[in-house]
């Protein structure tokens, strides 16, 4: 049962990341992946919240198998991130592809203490 749970949550986060980062990255006239920078920082704050609603007890192990290793598993991407940086820095755009792994990298973590911080004041 439980790999048909992420399965579920693949299923929405996949197409998801797809929709999102065509969105976003169609609306911004630079070679920085916005696309990619966004799902991951929603998908580190999204995780954040799901941590902290674990610890509080609101979360039991069917939401974290749907919601995190589903959702934000298919949602979130750092092979993505990965080649988008290389390429960044394979085309001369070193400025950018430093920025991209600084901005990430402080994001992601933000986002995730974030999630978490919130999660835990509306369980606890």
């Amino acid at each position: 049962m439980s790999w048909l749970l992420v399965i579920l949550g693949a299923m929405i986060g996949a197409p998801l990341r797809y929709l999102t980062d065509r969105y976003i990255q169609a609306r911004h006239g630079t070679v920085y992946p916005w696309g990619t920078f966004a799902v991951n920082a929603v998908g580190c704050l999204v995780l954040g919240m799901l941590t902290g609603a674990t610890v509080a007890g609101a979360a039991d192990s069917e939401v974290q198998l749907v919601l995190g290793t589903g959702l934000c598993g298919a949602l979130t991407t750092y092979s993505t991130f990965s080649y988008e940086t290389l390429r960044l820095a394979q085309t001369g755009a070193r400025s950018y592809a430093l920025l991209n792994v600084a901005a990430s990298v402080l994001t992601g973590i933000g986002a995730a203490f974030t999630g978490t911080a919130l999660a835990q004041a509306i369980w606890t």
